[in-house]
């Protein structure tokens, strides 16, 4: 596991070190409370990887799709608001994930029995108004 404390205005460090710890795993789960921040991360994360997309969160759509100027594609997805964890099958959950292309999760764990065996686990911590601390970790077989 890797931890690593960051300031806000550090975002885009923190970032670069997500990717680069992210070791090609296309899968990425990020957890945290309410305003712990995982969607100015995955902003910053979207600018670091070359997004030209706006990017939000799917809040009320569940899933958005990015591209990147390398013609990668990008599914982030918010599950917040989700009622039965089967509608994330109606919009075919699975083909995402494998898909090939980077799956980025916001409240997977509203669709923890869906979730691919293997992905890269990122927990957002709370600090204070202007720190946060992450933990980044593969996970390997979780089901």
């Amino acid at each position: 596991m890797i931890r690593f404390t960051y300031e806000l205005d550090e975002i885009d460090k923190a970032a670069k070190n997500i990717i680069e710890a992210a070791n090609g795993e296309k899968i990425w789960v990020f957890q945290g409370e309410m305003g712990a921040g995982k969607t100015t991360l995955i902003k910053a994360l979207a600018d670091s990887l070359e997004i030209a997309d706006s990017v939000s969160s799917p809040t009320f759509g569940i899933v958005n799709h990015y591209e990147n100027r390398s013609g990668e594609i990008f599914y982030h997805f918010d599950f917040y608001r989700l009622e039965d964890p089967s509608e994330a099958l109606d919009i075919g959950i699975e083909e995402y994930f494998y898909s090939g292309n980077y799956c980025w999760l916001e409240w997977a764990e509203k669709i923890v029995a869906f979730l691919p065996e293997n992905f890269f686990l990122i927990r957002i911590t709370t600090d204070s108004k202007t720190q946060r601390t992450l933990n980044l970790q593969h996970i390997q077989n979780a089901i």
